[in-house]
């Protein structure tokens, strides 16, 4: 054993930025709470009844105070105890008015959290047309239900780009998703457990072929049947009496004022914030506070001004990124939902100046209030499908052609798959055929043969 010294550099998040990028993942309801809690247990916070004005006036008045402990006045108070000492509210609604929910909410799919994931990926627009496709073709078991070589000879792709990109995918979450089998998911999983040497790794690689043989069953079928198995509830109770589910509040409100789409931040129901006036005095003026005292009150300043200056923070930081999210999807605004544009994280995350990370974290389980109804704000983000006329169709445009082709469709004779990609490429949608099965999938519209209908009315 011995002592050393190494002199290293590592980059560190300071506590304050730490803060900010939790209370920035909050939906509206979760900041409500950290907040009062906040209250509860630091001393210099309060909660106002006075207006913004009246809050500022009294910074002020007591700014010009003078201390009168001479190793307090050699701290500059007047940027200590700065403009950031309190929040208030500022929303467009008044205290007692509801908000209504106008629509539904709209649910986050299996392709759309996989594909959140690929665009953090470093790949190339190839390999991340690549991935978007191999995407599109995991089942919602999380399955890839197409075979490798087959997709590299569709798409004209090296089999061992294909591969490259697969096995990046397997990493993504949910573990074993993208997997080829259920041996292969199983393997996927404890790898990502960091259990890739374990026994059970062992009985999934090894034993599943010896549990074949002895059975005299192909290795498909020992999968099968462990399949069924697994589907078995070792908890018959469980999930049956689930709790009420959580009511959704939207973080964010678009209203048209005038010819303008405004965006405001929904806070009318958190605390008006302002730290403690008594607690201040005491660090302003010198008596004969101990000293340990006044060190308590001032870590306890520290934590009420990083507080209030990240909940400032994320209003100005949400509220820029729905900003920017309105201009890009002004028409959905206008017309409605037919009119939603192709629009990645990306295209925000330049226009505003900030990281693509922060619009992902802006976006997480946030809704915002519209015209048009209640939104995920990840509902106005989705990827293009291209058409002839060289524009890119919305995704969610397309499933919406699909489902009016359907509705349209001759039930004695519905229409395949195969006649839907047709049709939809007739019209100069680029789309593949098996996209319009996952398509129809995602809105639970069932195969042709079960649409069928021979009675007549």
């Amino acid at each position: 054993m011995k002592l050393s010294l190494n002199v290293s550099l590592r980059q560190t998040l300071a506590p304050q930025l730490i803060q900010s990028l939790k209370l920035l993942q909050m939906p509206i309801l979760r900041l409500e709470q950290t907040i009062r809690q906040e209250l509860a247990i630091n001393p210099m916070l309060e909660e106002s009844e006075t207006t913004e004005e009246e809050a500022n006036q009294e910074n002020n008045d007591e700014l010009a105070e003078q201390t009168t402990d001479p190793e307090m006045e050699k701290i500059d108070w007047e940027d200590y105890l700065g403009d950031d000492m309190e929040y208030v509210p500022r929303s467009s609604r008044e205290q007692g008015q509801e908000i209504l929910d106008r629509g539904p909410v709209t649910e986050k799919t299996l392709y759309d959290h996989l594909s959140e994931q690929l665009s953090f990926a470093r790949l190339s627009e190839e390999e991340r047309a690549l991935g978007d496709y191999i995407i599109g073709n995991i089942d919602e078991r999380g399955y890839l239900c197409i075979d490798t070589d087959e997709m590299a000879r569709e798409l004209e792709f090296p089999i061992e780009t294909v591969d490259k990109v697969l096995t990046l995918i397997q990493t993504f979450d949910p573990a074993g998703v993208g997997a080829r089998s259920l041996r292969e998911s199983l393997l996927i999983q404890l790898r990502e457990r960091k259990e890739g040497g374990t026994l059970a790794a062992r009985i999934v690689a090894e034993f599943l072929l010896q549990i074949a043989k002895s059975l005299g069953e192909s290795v498909d079928n020992v999968q099968l049947a462990m399949a069924q198995i697994k589907q078995l509830n070792p908890q018959p109770a469980s999930g049956l009496f689930s709790r009420a589910a959580m009511p959704v509040v939207p973080d964010l409100i678009v209203e048209r004022i005038g010819d303008q789409f405004l965006v405001f931040h929904n806070d009318r129901n958190i605390p008006r914030l302002r730290v403690n006036q008594g607690y201040r005095n005491l660090l302003k003026r010198g008596n004969s506070t101990p000293k340990d005292t006044k060190e308590y009150v001032r870590g306890k300043l520290d934590q009420a001004r990083w507080l209030l200056n990240a909940i400032n923070q994320r209003r100005s930081t949400m509220i820029r990124v729905m900003e920017a999210v309105v201009e890009y999807q002004k028409e959905f605004f206008e017309k409605g939902t037919s009119y939603l544009k192709p629009l990645i994280m990306e295209q925000v995350a330049d226009h505003v100046g900030m990281n693509v990370a922060t619009i992902s974290r802006v976006a997480n389980d946030k809704y915002v209030q519209t015209p048009h109804g209640v939104f995920e704000i990840k509902y106005f983000f989705n990827a293009g499908v291209p058409q002839d006329s060289g524009e890119d169709l919305s995704k969610r445009m397309v499933k919406e052609k699909i489902e009016v082709l359907v509705q349209n469709e001759d039930t004695s004779k519905p229409l395949s798959d195969q006649e839907i990609f047709q049709k939809l490429s007739a019209s100069g949608i680029q789309i593949a055929r098996r996209t319009v099965s996952k398509y129809r999938e995602e809105m639970n519209i069932r195969a042709a043969r079960f649409r069928k209908r021979t009675d007549k009315p």
